[in-house]
């Protein structure tokens, strides 16, 4: 009997897998540093496509918050029963605050629908209430309390309602 001349079928060994993970591998690796070496080279180093004017209202925030330092004042916003929204403000001793004019844009975190103003009522020693129907999901709450002369102080609070 003779033997036939056939080559054996092709198999599967370790190394090939090993192979193919590494090339697998090196091409991910190698993908990924040409993004990022595009990023870092085209990246212009500027956030705000206006820097001077943004540094400028940032400017005006630190002054801002400098006065409301020098008034000594603290606000808390918080939710109440149901859908409304209760601004408690207080001076630098503790003491409630009356007779301010309060009011706060609600605003949802991602965009800017829904977006509403509400004006506030005083309700008891610096104690500020606005019903805010409906109130489900988050929302920031950016409230602009206003006092005697041009007492200006900001608070701001995201509340979550289930």
């Amino acid at each position: 009997m003779t033997q036939s001349a056939e080559k054996p079928a092709f198999t599967i060994k370790g190394r090939h897998v090993l192979i193919a993970l590494v090339l697998f591998f090196g091409l991910i690796a190698a993908v990924d540093g040409y993004f990022i070496s595009l990023a870092v080279k085209t990246f212009s180093g500027q956030v705000a496509k206006n820097p001077y004017e943004a540094g400028l209202v940032y400017n005006r925030t630190l002054a801002q918050r400098e006065r409301e330092a020098a008034l000594g004042w603290t606000a808390t916003v918080e939710r109440l029963d149901g859908d409304v929204i209760a601004v408690r403000v207080s001076d630098r001793a503790g003491a409630p605050l009356d007779g301010l004019s309060v009011t706060a844009t609600l605003e949802r975190p991602a965009t800017s629908k829904g977006q509403r103003t509400l004006s506030f009522a005083g309700a008891g020693p610096g104690l500020y209430r606005a019903n805010a129907a409906p109130l489900d999901g988050a929302w920031d709450v950016h409230a602009t309390i206003r006092g005697p002369g041009d007492a200006l102080f900001e608070a701001d609070r995201r509340l979550v309602s289930p």
